[in-house]
C-alpha cells in the first residue's frame, strides 16, 4: 500500500504542475465528488464491508496528503477551533491541509477574497439563527461563490484518559448532558455528572484529572489527546447539519449539481409559502427553503433556496430568468456537486 501511495503521490505531484502552467485551480471540488462517488460504486459492486461513509473517509485523507503536495492549501473557518464548522471543514479537505480559525463569518469572506486563505468553510444551517443571518447578509456583499457543501452529522464521544471501568466523573456543557441524557442514563448510571461551562474546558478537565471523562467531539478529544472511547447516542438523532464551501469561483456541471440562490423580495410580497408557491409555479426543482433577515430601509425579505441541476444548464437558466421578473432581486450564491449525506 506505500509503494502504491507512492507512486499516486508522483501522479499527484505531475498533475499539479501541469495545473499550474494552466493556471487551473489546484482543488476540483467537481472531480472529487466524480471520483468518491466511483470508489462508492466500486465498493457496492465489490458487496464490500465497510459502508460508504468509511470509504469516503478513507480516500478524503489520501486525497488531502495529495493536495498538500501540489500546493499548500489553507482552508478558513468560522472558529474557534474544535468547534462544528472545524469539523465539517477538515471531514471535507482532511488533515493534511492548513486550517485558519475566523471570529466572525465576515472574517471567513474577507480571508478568501484577499487571498489569504484558498476556500472557506461557513455555516448555513445552525441552532442560532443570526449565524445563518450572518451567511447570507456576507453573501450580499461579496462576489464569493458557492464551489461545494458539507453536509455531517455532529457526533459526540466519551473520552478519557483512562479505561471506561476507571471513569467516576464525567464533565460536560449542560446541552450535551441534556442531549445524550438517556445514553449516560443507560450506560453510565453511577457515574457522577459535573456541569462546566464549555466543552473545552470539559476536555482540559478530563486531561488533567484521573478517573475524568468528558464529552467531546473528535477533534477537541484529539486535541488534548484523549482517548475516544465510546460513540455517545442522543436521545433524539438530528439530520445532517449543512456548511458552504466558499471560493472565488463556482463549480462547473458533473451530471448531478445544486445550485444556491438568494432570493429578495419587497417588504410584505411573499411570505414563505408563498414563495414556495412561486418556486413551484415556474418549475423549480427546490431541495431547501430557508428565511433570512429582514435588509436595508425597505426591509427587503431574503430567502435562501437551494435548487436541483447547474445554473448554467438551459432549463434551469431559463427558469432563474423567470424568477427574475417576480423578485426585487435574484442572486446566484454557486453551483455544487451534491453529495450524499452522512448516514
Amino acid at each position: 500500500m506505500i509503494r502504491l501511495l507512492n507512486e499516486r503521490a508522483d501522479l499527484v505531484h505531475e498533475v499539479g504542475v501541469i495545473k499550474k502552467a494552466a493556471s487551473q485551480p489546484i482543488y476540483a471540488p467537481e472531480r472529487e465528488e466524480q471520483v468518491l462517488r466511483a470508489l462508492a460504486g466500486k465498493a457496492r459492486d465489490l458487496k464490500s464491508r465497510l459502508p460508504e461513509k468509511s470509504i469516503r473517509a478513507i480516500y478524503r485523507e489520501i486525497m488531502s496528503a495529495a493536495l498538500a503536495l501540489e500546493k499548500p492549501l489553507t482552508i478558513a473557518y468560522f472558529g474557534p477551533h474544535a468547534t462544528n464548522t472545524h469539523q465539517a471543514a477538515r471531514s471535507k479537505f482532511g488533515a493534511s491541509v492548513d486550517y485558519s480559525a475566523c471570529t466572525t463569518i465576515a472574517d471567513v469572506f474577507d480571508a478568501v477574497a484577499r487571498g489569504r486563505a484558498d476556500y472557506g468553510v461557513v455555516p448555513i444551517e445552525s441552532s442560532a439563527q443570526s449565524l445563518m443571518c450572518s451567511t447570507l447578509g456576507a453573501f450580499m456583499e461579496s462576489e464569493l461563490r458557492i464551489c461545494a457543501q458539507i453536509h455531517v452529522r455532529a457526533e459526540t464521544y466519551l473520552a478519557a484518559k483512562c479505561g471506561k471501568s476507571e471513569i467516576t466523573r464525567i464533565y460536560s456543557a449542560r446541552n450535551l448532558f441534556r442531549q445524550y441524557s438517556g445514553w449516560l442514563g443507560s450506560n453510565h448510571p453511577s457515574v457522577k455528572l459535573v456541569e462546566v461551562p464549555s466543552a473545552q474546558r470539559a476536555a482540559r478537565l478530563a486531561e488533567s484529572e484521573p478517573h475524568a471523562a468528558a464529552l467531546v467531539g473528535r477533534i477537541l478529544g484529539e486535541t488534548y489527546e484523549l482517548r475516544l472511547l465510546e460513540a455517545c447516542s442522543p436521545n433524539h438523532r438530528k439530520p445532517p447539519t449543512c456548511f458552504l464551501v466558499i471560493a472565488p469561483h463556482a463549480a462547473p456541471p458533473t451530471g448531478d449539481d445544486g445550485t444556491a440562490l438568494l432570493l429578495s423580495f419587497r417588504k410584505g410580497a411573499a411570505t414563505p409559502e408563498q414563495a414556495q408557491a412561486l418556486l413551484q409555479r415556474l418549475h423549480l426543482p427546490v431541495c431547501k427553503i430557508k428565511r433570512g433577515p429582514n435588509q436595508g430601509k425597505t426591509s427587503e425579505q431574503i430567502y435562501y433556496v437551494d435548487v436541483e441541476g447547474h445554473a448554467e444548464q438551459p432549463p434551469l437558466k431559463k427558469a432563474i430568468a423567470n424568477l427574475a421578473k417576480h423578485c426585487a432581486r435574484v442572486k446566484i450564491l454557486g453551483t455544487y456537486p451534491k453529495t450524499s449525506a452522512q448516514p
